[in-house]
C-alpha cells in the first residue's frame, strides 16, 4: 500500500502546485500555445467588457500559435500583457481553455493540452488553437476597423476539446 506522500509524488505538478508554486519552467510549460491570448481584445469604454476580435499580435505567427519574438515581446508590442500569477487572478478575459485559468480554478487541464497529451499538435487537432483559422494581423487593418473583427470563439470551448469520457 502507498502512503500518501507517495501517491502526491505521482501526480504531475499542476495537480499538487498552486500557480505561484511553480518554478519557471512548470509554468511556462503550462502554455499549450494555442494563441487565444494574443488576439486583439477590445474594452467597451461604458461597460467595461472585453470582447475578442479575429486579430492577430503582430508578433503572433498564425501557423504555430506561438509568438515570433517572446524574448523581447515587450519591447514591441507596448499592450502585450507578461503573466504572472498576479495577472491570472486579475484578468478576466482569460479564455475558458487556458491553463493557467484552469489551474487557478483547481479544475484539471484538457486531454488536448500538451503537458496531457505528451504532443504539443493535439491544441491544433482540437481545434482550440488559431491555426487555420481566418484571424489576420494587426498589421493589415486600420484600428478603426478593428470593431468590426470582434468574435465570440475565444471564449468557447471547442466541442473536439471537451473532455474526454475518462
Amino acid at each position: 500500500m502507498k502512503s500518501e506522500h507517495e501517491g502526491a509524488a505521482e501526480l504531475p505538478f499542476w495537480k499538487t502546485k498552486t500557480l505561484a508554486e511553480m518554478n519557471g519552467s512548470e509554468w511556462e510549460s503550462l502554455c499549450d500555445g494555442c494563441g487565444r491570448c494574443c488576439l486583439v481584445k477590445l474594452e467597451d469604454e461604458d461597460t467595461g467588457a472585453i470582447h475578442f476580435t479575429d486579430i492577430a499580435c503582430r508578433l503572433l505567427d498564425t501557423e504555430s500559435c506561438r509568438c515570433r519574438d517572446y524574448p523581447n515581446r515587450q519591447a514591441f508590442v507596448h499592450d502585450c500583457i507578461r503573466l504572472t500569477v498576479e495577472e491570472v487572478e486579475r484578468l478576466s478575459w482569460l479564455p475558458p481553455t487556458c491553463a493557467y485559468r484552469l489551474v487557478r480554478e483547481g479544475a484539471d487541464l484538457y486531454w488536448w493540452h500538451p503537458l496531457v497529451s505528451g504532443d504539443p499538435d493535439t491544441v491544433h487537432m482540437a481545434g482550440v488553437s488559431l491555426r487555420g483559422r481566418s484571424v489576420t494581423s494587426e498589421e493589415d487593418l486600420p484600428e478603426e476597423d478593428f470593431p468590426d473583427r470582434i468574435v465570440s470563439w475565444p471564449n468557447r470551448v471547442p466541442k473536439g476539446a471537451r473532455r474526454r469520457a475518462a
